[in-house]
């Protein structure tokens, strides 16, 4: 009779101790022990596997590599930041800067800029002609430090191709040397040489479109590149075209075209010349 009891307990425990453990199913979320130390959630390196555990249902279970692919905005995104500021009158970039960093008042919350901006415009022949047409202005002031970031990332993504100089011999279609052992570049024709007249003459717009989609064998930098970071870039080639012709391309002169920039130091002059809105007429009554 003892050894039955004895059982009967036993059976008792181990049947509560397996329900404690069962399995999540469709509206059972189960129970499990410290579920995550024993199963991580995390993304992992190199795991392409799918999300098998703590998953409710069917419709939960991902694919690791597809969640580790670039992917876009949820649909209705409003991007915060770029958007507002580098669109905007040159007169009033410095003071929508300010108040995105908090600098407005003392309770502010600084938002920080994302490097997302929406882009209008197709990846066809027909749109590329528009945006040469329509984007003309750089949103970005010409300074040293944007010229210095421009050259790096220039001859990390462009110069292989479009050369150092931009004069469309780069690495890879350099000219073959069978006596050193160089079998040449892996392109026949070069690319693009910005030195030409037809690319000095070429709107901001050209070269933007060529960097989000490519152009011919040259594939899109949209996804390498931020906003900010294209701007660079293309700030940098115009450095490079304007050196070509013994032009200065700095903070504080642009003889190449002025469409093509705003030096910082006449950005600052602009910016001096906006009036003060606490000494404007009548600002001491409507702060009463």
């Amino acid at each position: 009779m003892k050894n039955q009891i004895k059982y009967i307990l036993l059976a008792l425990v181990a049947s509560a101790v397996l329900s404690s453990c069962s399995p999540a199913k469709g509206d059972r979320t189960g129970h499990e022990y410290m579920p995550d130390m024993a199963h991580s959630i995390a993304y992992e390196v190199q795991a392409y596997q799918a999300y098998r555990l703590n998953t409710w249902d069917s419709a939960s279970t991902f694919i690791k590599k597809d969640l580790s692919m670039p992917m876009l905005p949820v649909a209705g995104t409003i991007p915060r930041g770029y958007t507002g500021v580098f669109y905007a009158n040159a007169s009033d970039r410095a003071a929508q800067l300010s108040m995105l960093r908090g600098g407005n008042s003392l309770n502010a919350i600084a938002v920080p800029l994302n490097g997302y901006v929406p882009y209008y415009y197709q990846d066809t022949e027909d749109e590329r002609v528009r945006a040469s047409n329509e984007i003309r202005s750089n949103p970005f002031p010409i300074t040293m430090d944007g010229l210095a970031r421009g050259k790096e990332l220039y001859n990390i993504h462009c110069g292989i191709c479009h050369g150092e100089k931009g004069d469309g011999g780069g690495y890879l279609v350099r000219d073959a040397n069978p006596a050193a052992g160089d079998p040449g570049g892996k392109y026949p024709a070069a690319p693009a040489n910005f030195l030409l007249d037809t690319f000095l003459v070429s709107s901001n717009g050209r070269f933007y479109h060529a960097i989000m989609y490519g152009k011919n064998v040259m594939g899109g930098y949209k996804d390498k590149l931020s906003f900010e970071e294209r701007w660079e870039v293309i700030h940098y080639i115009r450095a490079l075209q304007a050196e070509s012709k013994k032009l200065k391309y700095t903070d504080w002169v642009n003889e190449l075209n002025p469409e093509f920039g705003v030096p910082k130091a006449q950005m600052d002059r602009l910016a001096q010349q906006v009036p003060d809105a606490s000494s404007a007429p009548g600002a001491a009554n409507s702060r009463q």
